[in-house]
């Protein structure tokens, strides 16, 4: 595996992660199982709200290509082919959705001991070209992120932003919606034995003057047991236990109150994920 700078969307990534993911206010139920010659079936099923969404997604590995077919409860068709390695470094992914013919998209991505370019073109006529770009290595890294409209001829996304990276600790910062969004990411590794980390993401918006601030921990209670807890300056406190009783089967149930309006009541969530 190639140690660099990753891509651009690795950016603030161990953060995010640990801020936001897994944290929900949905019910949600996935299912997993494998047919004698090898193809995963996934079953999920969202409850959210008066409204239940279903997709069910194949998955097809054939030595280097994988392909994934997923229909949802809209009657779409998903479909992506990934071929790892062609070439040494590089994976090429086709995908498209049925019934809208202007979804189809190829993108190329290389990655390398000290850049990661990811690069992609829409199957039409006018098509949307998106560039991201790192350079650097594991410990420090700049990149941008860039869409082009040639319909338009205009810059529809212009992002860049920086990473610095130690044994424990990963800092970044990022400046997105061209120039408008200022984003800083804090992630320190407290305790490698039991996942012990804390982390921060603070926002601020140049065109509303309006910050966000977000802070969180986690900690594993055992191998299999896992608390997280994150709360904003909007005053809304969240957290979670995540149980896996067995490899890749997972509980998690997660809460979400409001400490400027605690009359409320809590939002609540539950997802369960079964493999065999």
């Amino acid at each position: 595996m190639v140690k660099g700078p990753g891509f651009y969307s690795d950016i603030g990534k161990k953060a995010r992660d640990l801020l936001y993911r897994d944290y929900q206010n949905d019910h949600k139920f996935t299912l997993t199982t494998y047919t004698s010659n090898g193809i995963a079936i996934t079953s999920s099923g969202t409850k959210k709200g008066e409204f239940i969404l279903a997709d069910v997604n194949t998955q097809l590995k054939n030595k280097n290509i994988t392909t994934d077919v997923k229909v949802d409860t809209n009657s779409n068709v998903s479909t992506t082919i990934t071929v790892d390695e062609p070439a040494p470094g590089i994976k090429t992914i086709f995908s498209f959705i049925a019934p809208d013919q202007r979804s189809g998209k190829v993108e190329l991505q290389y990655l390398h001991e000290y850049a990661g370019i990811s690069t992609s073109i829409g199957l039409t006529a006018s098509p949307i070209v998106n560039f991201s770009g790192m350079a650097g290595n594991n410990m420090v890294a700049i990149g941008t992120d860039l869409s082009f409209d040639t319909a338009t001829g205009n810059f529809t996304k212009c992002n860049a932003g920086i990473s610095l990276s130690t044994a424990d600790l990963i800092a970044s910062m990022t400046l997105n919606d061209k120039g408008d969004k200022v984003t800083a990411s804090y992630y320190h590794t407290v305790s490698p034995l039991t996942s012990t980390a804390v982390g921060a993401e603070l926002s601020h918006s140049i065109a509303s003057n309006e910050n966000t601030l977000t802070i969180g921990t986690q900690h594993s209670l055992d191998p299999l047991t896992t608390v997280k807890a994150r709360v904003n300056n909007f005053g809304k406190a969240s957290a979670l236990i995540q149980h896996a009783w067995r490899p890749k089967s997972v509980f998690t149930i997660s809460g979400e109150v409001d400490t400027r309006a605690i009359e409320k009541s809590a939002k609540v969530g539950l997802a369960l994920a079964l493999k065999p």
